[in-house]
């Protein structure tokens, strides 16, 4: 049973794939769903204060090398234009873009995209932290079913 724990925890942290990819791993592995929901949110919030602070410094940083550079510098871009869209309703936007289990929204964004807009940590946490609750719970119902998310 800890095997099973610990994958899901470890998926649930990688970029890209989250916990929209973590929960319905959870739900095959026959987890139950607060327990999967409980692991993958953990899972998925645990790099969000380090990301906020460091992740801006290191992807200009990474920028900066001939081979990769363009690379990173593709992915300041595109947090770039997703901040603009956020507009003066900065926290509210980043929790909406956060929940929203769609491809390149989720956490690691959404860290990005507080760090680019040089949000608060304890603000940007909360929202990004809310956020990933609610997708969990989105992802969660269309990975166990609504009567198993209801518990009946």
């Amino acid at each position: 049973m800890l095997k099973k724990y610990a994958t899901v925890f470890f998926i649930s942290m990688l970029p890209i794939v989250e916990l929209r990819g973590a929960i319905p791993v959870g739900a095959t592995l026959g987890l139950d769903f607060w327990e999967n929901y409980l692991l993958c949110v953990l899972g998925n919030v645990l790099p969000v204060p380090f990301l906020i602070l460091f992740a801006k410094g290191i992807l200009e940083w990474l920028s900066r090398f001939e081979k990769i550079g363009p690379f990173f510098q593709k992915i300041i871009r595109k947090a770039d234009e997703k901040a603009k869209n956020l507009g003066k309703f900065e926290l509210l936007g980043l929790f909406l873009f956060v929940a929203v289990p769609a491809p390149g929204t989720g956490a690691w964004t959404g860290s990005l995209i507080a760090a680019i807009l040089r949000l608060r940590l304890r603000s940007a946490l909360l929202a990004i932290v809310l956020g990933v609750m609610a997708s969990g719970i989105i992802m969660g119902i269309l990975s166990f079913g609504l009567l198993s998310f209801l518990g009946i």
